[in-house]
């Protein structure tokens, strides 16, 4: 199971949200997105979305959540990622510990405009294999001399690393990723995604 654990002030808005839960699953915020809770949508308001409460006007503190409560949180309406965010407990801040700030998480994100939760699953699953056929092509090609094929096997090598390499989830990136959010700093939103770099 793919999930994440943050640590987020309770004066911080929906739409800091949204981008927590952006930057957490290393997407770029490019499509559409909405929470649900408790029967109302809310969403930061953009050209052609979706007719909700603002999420930049509303501080999690202001909802009231209980203890174990979860809402649902959608992104790329296309692809349809449906996240279900779980309220663990209240804590105290640390005035040492910068937030938000990532304490966990199982599995990089799905890459953005993957196909969705089905399709993600299915070429998750069949990269090994795909790569182990194009490393018998390559090995086939060195064999008989094609140059020509060396060059497009090696780059669709190069577009299945990604997905060989989604066991790992960086917390680390994460979380510098989130500091930059929280100084204000505007390479925190990277124009491209991903995790190779």
């Amino acid at each position: 199971m793919l999930w994440r654990r943050f640590l987020v002030r309770s004066d911080s808005t929906l739409a800091d949200l949204h981008v927590v839960l952006q930057i957490g699953f290393d997407w770029t915020d490019f499509h559409l997105h909405r929470f649900r809770i408790r029967k109302k949508d809310y969403a930061v308001p953009r050209l052609g979305g979706l007719a909700c409460h603002d999420a930049r006007e509303i501080n999690l503190a202001d909802l009231l959540f209980r203890i174990n409560e979860r809402f649902l949180y959608e992104y790329d309406f296309g692809d349809l990622w449906q996240h279900q965010v779980r309220i663990e407990k209240r804590l105290g801040v640390e005035t040492s510990r910068s937030y938000p700030v990532c304490v966990g998480g199982q599995w990089a994100g799905p890459p953005e405009d993957c196909g969705g939760p089905r399709a993600f699953l299915d070429r998750r699953a069949a990269a090994p294999w795909r790569v182990r056929e194009l490393f018998d092509d390559l090995l086939e090609d060195i064999k008989t001399g094609n140059t020509e094929a060396l060059d497009y096997r090696i780059e669709d090598l190069q577009l299945w690393q990604e997905w060989l390499m989604l066991h790992r989830f960086d917390r680390h990136r994460v979380n510098r990723r989130l500091r930059q959010y929280a100084e204000g700093a505007p390479e925190w939103m990277n124009s491209t995604g991903g995790r190779h770099r």
